[in-house]
C-alpha cells in the first residue's frame, strides 16, 4: 500500500530517518499497520482530538499516575496515553515470544549460579568483577536454596527495534518489575474511549498471562498451601509507581502492606493485624533488594523487614522476585550473554543485544577509548541510570574527563554502540508524528518454563529529536497490540480459580499500617471539615458587617477571632503575644489559617495531611472518591494559581471543598465494609469532630456575655456547628446558653451533639478486636467509657452555674476539660493498642550500601 498524504499523514515523513514502524524507505506502508490507519483515517482529526481529551480526562479522573520526584506539576502526575497504539503482528511476536522465554531462563540460571555454584567466574566465562562489583550482588544472599519452580519468577525485557529491523534487547528487569498494571489500564482506557479502532483488527488479550501470574504467586507458597496468605509489599506513595501497587492490590485482591505492617517471629514472617500475627506465605515485593531487610543490608531501610533474610533461607516465605535478583540488571553481563547461553542452554541467544564492550577488559577498554565518540557509555550499575553518556554530544573536556573516569575504574563501566530506536506514529499536534520508541514485556514462571504476556507497555519519547525515552523525562505511554489472523475475544475476562485467592476482608486481620491510615483519615478529614466550617462563618461574618481592614470594631468578631485561634491551636495569631498585628489586619491572618500549609493547625495542614492518608489508602477507594479527591486538588490548586484572596472568593473556595469532603464521606461508606476497617474511619472520624466540639464549647460558651452579644456568639456557634436550622426547628425559641449546651453536648439523638459522639466511639470501640483481660476491659474503652460517664453524670443546671463574678461557667469549662484529656487518651491507647510499629533493630557491623543504589 502507498501512502496516503492526506492530512493526517502530512508531515510524517518529511523527516523519517531512521527505521520506522509504519513505512519503509520506499515510503510503502507495513501491512500489519493498514486496518489501524484506516480505522484512524475514518475516525478523523476532530474525533480524534476530542478522544485524545478524553482519554486525558480518563487518566486523571482514575487517578492513574506515575510520580515525579521534584515535578513542577506536583508529585503525582498523570499518566499520559496516546491514543494511537503500537502493533507487531503475531508472526513475528512469535519469535519475540520465545527469545523472551529463553532469556529468563537463561538469567534464572545465571541467577542460581551466582549464588550458588559460580560456575560462570570459576570456569572463566564471567569475569568475577562483572558479578562482585555490581553492587546488586548482595554476599548476605550467597548459598539460599528455594523450593519454587524457578529462582527467578518475573522477568521484564525492555525492547526496541535495531537497525536490522528485528528487536532487540535493551534492558533487562529483574528485582520489582514494573508496568503490568500500567498495561491493563492503558488497555482498559483505550478499549472504553475508542473503541472504533479496534475495527477489523484481532487483538490478542492477556487474561491467560494474568491467571498465570496469579497461580505462579499461589503456587510459590513453601509449603504448597492451597490458601496461602499473599501479600503486596509497596514502598509507600511516594515512589514513582504508587498507583500500580495500588492497582495490583485491588485486582488481585492481596493486601497492599508497608515494612512495618510486618515483623518476624520464630524464623516466620508475620502481618501484624489488629487482633494478632498471621503468618504471610508469599511477598509481592516492589521494594529494591537492599532496602528489603535493615537488619543484614541496609540498616537505614524503613522499608524491608528486619530479620527478613532469615526466614527466606529458612524457606519459610517466598519473596517475589528473590532478594538479590537486581544483580542480573547488569549492563556488564551483556558482553557475555552469548557465552552464558551456549554454556547453559546450548544454543544461541534468539534475541540479539546491543554491541557491548566491557571496559574491565584490556583489549575493548582501548577500543572504546580509541572510538568514544562513536559510543554510549553507562555504568554497570542501574543505580546510575542518570549516569549516561551520548559521547558523541560531549565536549572535549567532557571526553577527557570520561576517559580518567574509565581508566581509574574499568570495571563499572560499559560502552555500547549508537542505535537508533525505530519510530512509531504518536498523534500529536493534530496529526500524526514518529517518535521514537520502546516496548516492555513480562514473563512469569511456570512449572516447565514460562508465560509471556502478549503485548505489554510501550513508552515514546515526548518530541521528534528526542534520543532518551523515559517516564522520569516525560515519557507517553502507548496500548501495545499483538495482532493476529485469528478472530479474538473482545472481553478480557481476568479470572481465576476462586480456590487461589484469599482475601483479608475481616477486621481482625486488618493490616495495623492500613488500619492506622484509616483512623487518621478519619481524623484528619473531621479536622479539616470542622475547620473549614467555622473560618467559613467568620468569613460570613465579616462580609455581613461590611468588613475592611480599617473596621475592627465588633466585639462578636473578637470573641470569634480568639475562638479560631483556640480551636485550631495556631497560636501566637489573635490570642498570643503580637496579636494586636493579627487583629490589625484580620483578614491576612485567615487567609494564613487557610492556605499555609506549613503551619500547623492550619485548613490547608489539615487537608494535605487528610491528602496523604488517603493516598496510602487508595487501593481500598473507588475511583468515584478518587474523582472526588482530585476535584479537590483542582480546586485548591486553582485557587491558589489565581492568587484571588478577596472574603467573597475565599468563601467560594471553602464552599466548594466543605461539599466536596461532605460527598467523600459519603463516598467512604459505600466503598468498604464496617468489619473490613471503616470502623476504624468512623472512630477516628467521631474522635475528632468531638475533641473539636469540646474546643468550639470552650471558647464560646464558657465565658458570660450581656444578652446581644450573647446571641450572636451562640448563632455564630450554631452556624459553624451546621446546627442553627436545628435548633429552631427543635426549641422554636430565642436563642439562650441553656438550649444551646442541651442541643450541643448533651442531647443523646443528635448526631451533632458531643453525647452521640461518645456513644458512637464507645459502640464502634467495642467492635474492635480485643484481647481477653481480667476486668475484660481494653485501655482505649476504659477512656471512652469514663468519658461517657462523665457526661452522663452532669445536670445542665450545673452547666450553667457561673463562677462568683458571674463571667465565667466554671464547672462548663471543668467538664469539657476532662473530657478532652479523656478523648486525646482515647486516642492514643487505640495507637498504642493497635498502631504501635515494633521498634527498629539495629545492626552489630555497619555496612556499606551507598545511597543511590
Amino acid at each position: 500500500m502507498t501512502v496516503n498524504t492526506n492530512i493526517l499523514f502530512q508531515n510524517y515523513f518529511s523527516d523519517v530517518k531512521n527505521y520506522d514502524e509504519v513505512i519503509n524507505s520506499n515510503l510503502i506502508i507495513n501491512s500489519n499497520w493498514e486496518n489501524l490507519l484506516e480505522n484512524l483515517t475514518n475516525i478523523g482529526i476532530p474525533q480524534l482530538k476530542l478522544k485524545q481529551n478524553e482519554v486525558n480526562w480518563l487518566m486523571a479522573e482514575n487517578g492513574v499516575t506515575y510520580n515525579i520526584y521534584n515535578d513542577p506539576k506536583g508529585l503525582n502526575r498523570p499518566w499520559n496515553l496516546n491514543i494511537v497504539p503500537f502493533l507487531i503482528h503475531e508472526n513475528e511476536w512469535t519469535n519475540i515470544k520465545k527469545g523472551i522465554e529463553q532469556r529468563a531462563e537463561l538469567l534464572n540460571l545465571v541467577l542460581k549460579d551466582i549464588y550458588g555454584k559460580r560456575e560462570l567466574i570459576t570456569k572463566g566465562i564471567v569475569p568475577h568483577e562483572v558479578i562482585f562489583a555490581h553492587r546488586g550482588f548482595l554476599r548476605q544472599c550467597d548459598q539460599i536454596q528455594y523450593k519454587t519452580s524457578k529462582h527467578l519468577l518475573i522477568y521484564s525485557a525492555d525492547l526496541a527495534r535495531g537497525p536490522d529491523g528485528r528487536m532487540w534487547v535493551v534492558n533487562d528487569r529483574t528485582q520489582a518489575p514494573s508496568g503490568m498494571g500500567y498495561a491493563l489500564e492503558n488497555r482498559y482506557s483505550i478499549s472504553r474511549v475508542i473503541p472504533d479502532i479496534f475495527k477489523n483488527i484481532n487483538v490478542k488479550q492477556a487474561a491467560g498471562f494474568f491467571y498465570d501470574f496469579n497461580q505462579m504467586l499461589v503456587e510459590s507458597a513453601p509449603q504448597n498451601q492451597q490458601d496461602p496468605n499473599i501479600i503486596i509489599l509497596t514502598p509507600g506513595p511516594h515512589n514513582e509507581t504508587y498507583f500500580e501497587h495500588a492497582y495490583l492490590s485491588t485486582y488481585l485482591g492481596y493486601p497492599l502492606v508497608h515494612g512495618n505492617d510486618l515483623v518476624v517471629r520464630n524464623k516466620k514472617v508475620y502481618i501484624k493485624s489488629l487482633k494478632g500475627l498471621k503468618q504471610v506465605d508469599v511477598i509481592l515485593r516492589r521494594v529494591d533488594d537492599a532496602y528489603m531487610d535493615p537488619l543484614e543490608l541496609r540498616e537505614d531501610s524503613y522499608l524491608g523487614v528486619v530479620g527478613l533474610l532469615d526466614v527466606v533461607r529458612e524457606q519459610n516465605v517466598t519473596v517475589v522476585n528473590p532478594i538479590g535478583s537486581g544483580v542480573l540488571e547488569n549492563s556488564g553481563l551483556i558482553p557475555f550473554m552469548n557465552h552464558i547461553c551456549r554454556f547453559f542452554l546450548n544454543e544461541d541467544l534468539i534475541l540479539p543485544q546491543i554491541a557491548s564492550w566491557w571496559c574491565g577488559q584490556e583489549k575493548e577498554r582501548n577500543f572504546v577509548l580509541n572510538n568514544l565518540t562513536q559510543l554510549v557509555v553507562k555504568r554497570i550499575d542501574r543505580s546510575h541510570r542518570e549516569s549516561i553518556y551520548f559521547c558523541e554530544f560531549l565536549t572535549l573536556s567532557q571526553l577527557e574527563e570520561l576517559k580518567k573516569a574509565i581508566q581509574s575504574n574499568p570495571y563499572s563501566f560499559v560502552a555500547q554502540e549508537k542505535i537508533f530506536f525505530s519510530t512509531a506514529p504518536d498523534f500529536v499536534n493534530d496529526q500524526l508524528e514518529p517518535r521514537k520508541v520502546t516496548c516492555r514485556t513480562f514473563a512469569i514462571a511456570k512449572q516447565n518454563g514460562y508465560s509471556v504476556m502478549p503485548g505489554g507497555l510501550v513508552r515514546v519519547a515526548p518530541e521528534r529529536e528526542d534520543l532518551y525515552v523515559s517516564n522520569q523525562r516525560g515519557g507517553i505511554s502507548k496500548d501495545f497490540w499483538i495482532i493476529s489472523d485469528e478472530e479474538q475475544t473482545t472481553i478480557q475476562n481476568y479470572t481465576w480459580d476462586k480456590s487461589f485467592r484469599i482475601s483479608i476482608s475481616d477486621i481482625n486481620d486488618l493490616p495495623s499500617h492500613t488500619a492506622e491510615n484509616l483512623f487518621w483519615s478519619g481524623r484528619y478529614l473531621g479536622r479539616a471539615l470542622v475547620t473549614a466550617r467555622f473560618l467559613r462563618m467568620t468569613l460570613n461574618r465579616m462580609n455581613d458587617l461590611q468588613f475592611n481592614e480599617q473596621q475592627t470594631e465588633s466585639d462578636n468578631l473578637q470573641y470569634i477571632y480568639q475562638a479560631i485561634t483556640n480551636i485550631t491551636s495556631t497560636f501566637p495569631g489573635f490570642v498570643g503575644k503580637g496579636k494586636e498585628i493579627a487583629l490589625n489586619n484580620p483578614l491576612k491572618e485567615i487567609c494564613g489559617l487557610i492556605l499555609d500549609e506549613k503551619r500547623f493547625g492550619t485548613f490547608a495542614q489539615a487537608l494535605n495531611s487528610f491528602n496523604n492518608s488517603y493516598y496510602s489508602l487508595r487501593n481500598l477507594w473507588s475511583k468515584d472518591m478518587w474523582r472526588v479527591f482530585d476535584s479537590i486538588q483542582k480546586t485548591w490548586h486553582k485557587f491558589k494559581e489565581d492568587n484571588n484572596y478577596s472574603i467573597s472568593e475565599l468563601i467560594k473556595l471553602l464552599d466548594k471543598i466543605i461539599t466536596r469532603l461532605i460527598a467523600f464521606m459519603g463516598l467512604i461508606e459505600e466503598s468498604i465494609m464496617v468489619e473490613q476497617g471503616l470502623l476504624l474511619y468512623f472512630i477516628g472520624l467521631q474522635t475528632e469532630q468531638a475533641m473539636m466540639n469540646i474546643e468550639k464549647c470552650r471558647a464560646l460558651l464558657v465565658f458570660n456575655h450581656e444578652e446581644h452579644l450573647q446571641y450572636q456568639i451562640l448563632e455564630s456557634l450554631l452556624t459553624s456547628h451546621e446546627s442553627l436550622n436545628i435548633y429552631r426547628y427543635s426549641y422554636r425559641s430565642y436563642l439562650s446558653v441553656e438550649n444551646v449546651i442541651k442541643l450541643i453536648l448533651l442531647d443523646e439523638k443528635f448526631p451533632k451533639s458531643l453525647t452521640y459522639q461518645l456513644n458512637r466511639i464507645q459502640k464502634d470501640i467495642d467492635n474492635l478486636p480485643h484481647s481477653n483481660t481480667q476486668d475484660n476491659l481494653s485501655e482505649p474503652q476504659k477512656y471512652i467509657y469514663k468519658a461517657k460517664k462523665v457526661i452522663s453524670d452532669t445536670t445542665i443546671n450545673l452547666l450553667l452555674e457561673l463562677n462568683q463574678d458571674g463571667s465565667l461557667r466554671q464547672n462548663l469549662d471543668d467538664l469539657l476539660s476532662v473530657l478532652s484529656d479523656l478523648l486525646n487518651e482515647t486516642s492514643l491507647s487505640i495507637s498504642n493498642t493497635y498502631f504501635n510499629h515494633s521498634q527498629q533493630q539495629t545492626q552489630l557491623v555497619n555496612q556499606d550500601f551507598p545511597s543511590s543504589i
